[in-house]
């Protein structure tokens, strides 16, 4: 008796022996299909440092290898902090036709249009110093180019007014370096510190200086921008035309007089103050005392033009960028 239950409680033994290898081996097949299917489903990639480029026309000297390794850690940076940058390509599809226009005419290179993209993201927002808007405009500064800045009107704000004044700001710094990434530089850290580090170390090219961490990363961060930008694919950004932000039409009227309520100055015009205030962010108050009587331009969105039926409208669902399928 008792030796057949020692041969029963040996071969229970095999069993779950055998059962917990077979489980064992099941679960550790799992794992390497598990792991097979992850290697095969998402990959990270070093990023190519294109041979040649070029910023605002000039040439970029690639061959120093601390200048390529300084764009290298500014591509990889900005492409893999996907969800940025594909708000950066989302709202770019905005705002580039109007900023491009505005750069032409100012005489700025066009590449400049990534300095924007560099400072405020393409958003309008403020630095813990104090700048402001999409162009990132100090107070000072803005007032020394005639930009109206009070708790009413702050036109650091103004998509046009701006741009216009970093446009006169970059010609102005242009005329007294002759090289656009120093003037790109002065933007950055002011043109009293470029002048005094140029003479500190007597050179004369911004790839040869030695500056502070924001500003020595500052001019490799806009040419990355315009690098991934310029051929996102070439970078894994993959969307549809859809995916991005459209323009959004508006009309204009003047007004000359005080306005004691732009909610219900909103209301008059077929929007709401939501929508005034998006379309208009340099009116930094619910009223306008305008005790002299000036003349100011507001946008109001055109009628519908904040519905899906509008959006629809304007862009072709089946257009494609950067091929891909849902």
């Amino acid at each position: 008796m008792q030796k057949a239950t020692k041969t029963i409680l040996i071969l229970f033994a095999v069993i779950g022996i055998s059962a917990l290898f077979i489980y064992a081996g099941k679960y550790y097949s799992d794992i390497k299909k598990y792991n097979n299917l992850r290697d095969s489903t998402y990959s990270v990639y070093a990023l190519p440092v294109p041979d040649s480029i070029t910023f605002a026309g000039e040439r970029v000297p690639l061959e120093n290898f601390d200048v390529k390794e300084a764009l290298d850690k500014e591509l990889h940076k900005i492409t893999y902090w996907h969800s940025e940058t594909f708000l950066f390509l989302k709202r770019a599809h905005r705002y580039f036709p109007e900023i491009e226009k505005i750069l032409k005419k100012n005489g700025i290179p066009d590449d400049f249009k990534y300095l924007a993209v560099t400072e405020s993201g393409l958003t309008n927002t403020v630095s813990p110093a104090g700048a402001a808007g999409f162009w990132q405009i100090m107070k000072k500064t803005g007032k020394s180019y005639g930009l109206e800045i009070n708790n009413e009107v702050d036109e650091r704000y103004h998509f046009e007014k701006s741009a216009k004044t970093a446009c006169r700001y970059l010609k102005d710094a242009y005329q007294k370096y002759h090289d656009w990434a120093l003037v790109a530089a002065s933007y950055n850290a002011g043109q009293g510190n470029i002048d005094k580090q140029l003479k500190r170390q007597k050179a004369n090219s911004y790839y040869d200086l030695l500056l502070n961490p924001e500003t020595s990363r500052y001019v490799y961060r806009i040419i990355a921008f315009k690098t991934i930008m310029e051929n996102p694919q070439n970078f894994g950004f993959k969307y549809r035309k859809k995916d991005l932000y459209p323009e959004i039409p508006f009309k204009e009227i003047t007004i000359d007089s005080a306005v004691t309520d732009f909610a219900s100055f909103a209301e008059k015009h077929n929007t709401n103050y939501k929508m005034l205030k998006f379309f208009n962010p340099w009116l930094r108050d619910s009223f306008l005392t305008n005790k002299y009587n000036k003349k100011y331009t507001v946008k109001i969105p055109l009628t519908g033009s904040r519905t899906k039926d509008y959006v629809k409208e304007i862009i072709n669902p089946d257009s494609i960028i950067n091929t891909i399928e849902f």
